[in-house]
């Protein structure tokens, strides 16, 4: 993975074709592309009647850039981070940035609220898998997320923050035959992933937190 970032823009090249299942704002699904993108926009711009799908596919034109995957974040997206760990057989890299601003406890909804972030995951596995390694691999990086959010202990109003209201993942994984029929914590993929998953995202959410008590007492006072 080469990682770029030209505020608003952050790329991780993964320097071939991959197979990316996400659901990223810009081409969600099952997709082919080389590239995964993060647009960066203000809070400010995020109005009632702006059309963000339609604007964020003009920026990626004018980017030369839509047969990619792209992510949107309020996050300053020089703020990411990244983990490239090897276990056996198996090898990922993770690029994430993290926000908290519209941090959420699992089950319990506070009122809508748009601050500064998001998590974005971007994981790229160094081999091909199976459907069902796809789907048990995405489990796995929601729970590394979750784990990852929990360690930093951010309590809100409804609880223990467990992720953001806007999270959003992408896995990117090669294009041959399956080389991995599973991906879950008992398999040294799945350790991997989750291991880079959850070292990238609490060192995220340990640097956005100097905001985040400001942010968390607006949203309490509007939900009073």
């Amino acid at each position: 993975m080469k990682i770029d970032c030209a505020q608003p823009w952050l790329c991780a090249d993964l320097e071939a074709e991959h197979e990316i299942l996400s659901w990223c704002p810009y081409r969600p699904g099952f997709q082919r592309a080389q590239r995964i993108l993060w647009r960066e926009v203000r809070n400010a711009d995020l109005t009632a009647d702006f059309d963000v799908e339609r604007w964020l596919e003009g920026e990626l034109r004018s980017k030369n850039a839509l047969d990619t995957v792209c992510f949107l974040t309020s996050r300053d997206v020089r703020r990411h981070h990244y983990r490239h760990v090897s276990i056996e057989d198996a090898s990922v890299e993770v690029l994430a940035t993290v926000g908290l601003g519209n941090a959420e406890a699992v089950g319990r909804r506070l009122n809508p609220y748009r601050g500064p972030g998001t998590i974005n995951i971007a994981a790229q596995v160094h081999g091909a898998l199976s459907e069902a390694a796809r789907i048990e691999a995405l489990s796995i990086i929601a729970s590394a997320r979750t784990a990852a959010i929990m360690d930093a202990g951010i309590d809100l109003p409804t609880g223990r923050a467990t992720g953001t209201g806007t999270d959003c993942i992408a896995l990117a994984t090669r294009t041959d035959a399956p080389s991995f029929a599973f991906a879950g914590m008992h398999t040294a993929l799945g350790e991997a992933l989750g291991r880079a998953v959850r070292e990238a995202v609490h060192e995220g959410a340990l640097t956005a937190q100097e905001n985040l008590h400001v942010q968390i007492a607006k949203r309490t006072h509007h939900r009073s």
